[in-house]
């Protein structure tokens, strides 16, 4: 995701990007070959602790000399918000430019304070009925070098004390808020990889390519954009509807019906009679046979033949995840499960929507999962 977030960038002339890593990260390694082709410079800061948001930006404070912009690594529409910011700027002598979408939960969210038309505060999580607004801050900001002053001088360091320096810099200077019409996506949680993956593929970006190394069986039928990475094999008669990536080494079986978005990456393997539809599979999964839909799906899993996915609720409401004993809703009445890495499923399994499932499972033959399972769960 972090090479689209930094390719939207490029492509609108940011080429100086500081990129603040932990400690022990091998993103330097990954990115130096990804990003040749974008003729940026990119700098690496190290946090050596996770002290917050304010903290890894003030570590870069020395490589700063001009007005930036903040991102999260999973703003893979970077181009276009910065398109607008730049809009605003040129209009406008402006010190601090905030992107704000609206919500119906703001009790969830960082909402903006205004007073009459001017944005004045950001208020973490307001109780119920004490919001100020209904507009959320999402993690995107434009602002001076002078914000480092700010951030200096608070009296308390705290992991959310970015917000605190922000509130005292947009008090002092002229900052506005960009309404945005459409929802930028956040990744709070894991299903909204989901919505990223579609912003991805249905952005032009996203191109269709098909390896000289790839094997494609008879009878296949490809629709759409699709992007088939070496040594891939595609069997007899399988449809394959873009936007569909699959990365090396993979092997689709006969009889497959891929769906898009759908994101293999390399070395997934599907046996016939496979239907994967909406979902994000990580290297090395394989699945026997079965329905796939809306779903994330970790490293390393076996699926065992007749697998379902339950990816709907019958009164076609929306789907609530259980997380530490709330419930939240997604906001979405399509979604089948989130597996985690290294589990194992028997024949005939079945997962009911929004399960969740962690990492290093296994789930015996004919089994139908209704709740969450922890990291290590067996269930027969």
């Amino acid at each position: 995701m972090i090479y689209w977030t930094i390719q939207g960038l490029a492509r609108k002339g940011i080429k100086d990007i500081i990129l603040i890593i932990s400690a022990g990260s091998l993103l330097k390694e990954e990115l130096s070959s990804l990003v040749q082709d974008l003729d940026v410079k990119l700098s690496y800061v190290i946090q050596e602790n996770p002290l917050g948001t304010g903290d890894a930006i003030f570590r870069a404070k020395d490589l700063i000399k001009k007005p930036f912009f903040i991102f999260w690594p999973y703003k893979v529409n970077s181009g276009e918000i910065v398109e607008k910011i730049l809009e605003k700027t040129q209009e406008e002598n402006l010190s601090a430019v905030l992107i704000g979408i609206k919500t119906t939960t703001p009790w969830d969210y960082g909402i903006l304070k205004f007073k009459k038309e001017k944005v004045i505060g950001i208020v973490e999580k307001p109780k119920p009925g004490e919001e100020d607004s209904d507009i959320k801050t999402v993690g995107t900001y434009f602002l001076k070098p002078d914000f480092f002053d700010y951030y200096q001088k608070l009296k308390k360091r705290h992991p959310g004390d970015f917000i605190d320096a922000l509130n005292l810099y947009i008090k002092d200077k002229e900052a506005k808020v960009i309404l945005w019409e459409k929802e930028i996506p956040s990744l709070k949680y894991s299903w909204e990889l989901l919505g990223i993956l579609k912003i991805m593929f249905n952005s032009e970006s996203f191109k269709s390519y098909l390896s000289p190394g790839a094997s494609i069986g008879e009878n296949v039928v490809i629709r759409g954009r699709v992007f088939i990475e070496d040594n891939v094999a595609i069997g007899d008669n399988a449809v394959i509807c873009g936007p569909v990536f699959i990365g090396k080494n993979s092997k689709i079986g006969a009889n497959n019906v891929l769906r898009g978005p759908v994101d293999l990456e390399e070395n997934v393997i599907t046996g016939a009679f496979t239907e994967i539809k909406n979902c994000v599979v990580q290297k090395g999964t394989h699945f026997h046979s079965g329905y796939f839909g809306d779903s994330v799906i970790g490293e390393d899993c076996r699926f065992g033949a007749g697998f379902i996915t339950a990816n709907r609720r019958l009164d076609r409401a929306n789907i609530k995840v259980k997380i530490k004993g709330k419930k939240i809703d997604t906001k979405l009445s399509w979604l089948g499960t989130i597996v985690g890495n290294n589990v194992s499923f028997g024949i005939h399994c079945g997962t009911m929507p929004g399960v969740l499932i962690g990492s290093g499972c296994a789930i015996g033959p004919g089994a139908l999962v209704f709740k969450n399972l922890e990291d290590n769960s067996d269930l027969f």
